[in-house]
Order: structure tokens, then sequence, then C-alpha cells
């Protein structure tokens, strides 16, 4: 509080002090009555009824929903051709992809990079390497 609200407030300080020692409660009947008040103006708790449509209540409905999440039987077919794909090359390591790999670590510096990397001679100069 400034200086001067205290300066203004002075003759009504004590007042103000009686007030803050004796607050007034609020009586019993009164929270009664506004507790009844409230609990009338709350909306009564209604059972949500979910329709359940006739597609979802047959077998493979939770497949079908993963199906279109994933984009539909052409994106399921790709990864299914992807993953095949990880576990070949996990399990038997082809031997033309070891000799590719053989030959550019035996390579000039220049070689490699342009080996391993489809970036045109223009974007290689851009990048200043």
């Amino acid at each position: 509080m400034s200086d001067k609200r205290k300066a203004e407030e002075a003759g009504l300080s004590p007042w103000f002090e009686a007030g803050r020692a004796e607050a007034p409660a609020p009586s019993g009947d009164w929270l009664a009555r506004m507790e009844a008040m409230a609990l009338d103006e709350q909306p009564a708790a209604q059972a949500s009824v979910v329709p359940v449509s006739p597609e979802r209540t047959r077998r493979g409905a939770r497949l079908r929903d993963l199906l279109s999440a994933l984009g539909g039987w052409p994106a399921v077919a790709g990864l299914a051709a992807a993953c095949a794909a990880g576990v070949w090359f996990g399990a038997v390591s082809p031997a033309g992809l070891s000799d590719w790999t053989a030959a550019g670590a035996t390579a000039a510096a220049s070689d490699s990079y342009t080996t391993f990397e489809p970036a045109s001679g223009f974007d290689v100069a851009m990048l200043g390497l």
C-alpha cells in the first residue's frame, strides 16, 4: 500500500481492523440453501449410448481399422515386402552387396564419394567438397 493511501485511510483504520477481527460467517441455513440451489442447477448424469454399426460387430473390425489407418492393403503389402527384404538381408548377406561395398572401400576418396552419392557434380561443387 502506498504512503498516500495510508495517510488517507488513517482515520478509517480502526474500523477496518475491527471488521477484520470479527469477520461474519455465513449461517448453516444459508449454506444449505446455496448447496441445494447449486445441485438443482447441475445437469443430471446420463448414460452415454454409443451406436454400434453392424459392420463393427462382425469379426475383424480391429484389423479393418488398422488397415485403414495404415493406408489400405497396398500400403500393408509394401510394408510386408520391406519387412521380408529386411529379414532376408539380415539372414543371408547377398554376395553382390559385399562386393559393391568392398570396391568402394578400395577406391580413391573422390571415386568412392561419387560411387555412393547420387548427387551431381554441380551439387558437390556447391557443397565445397
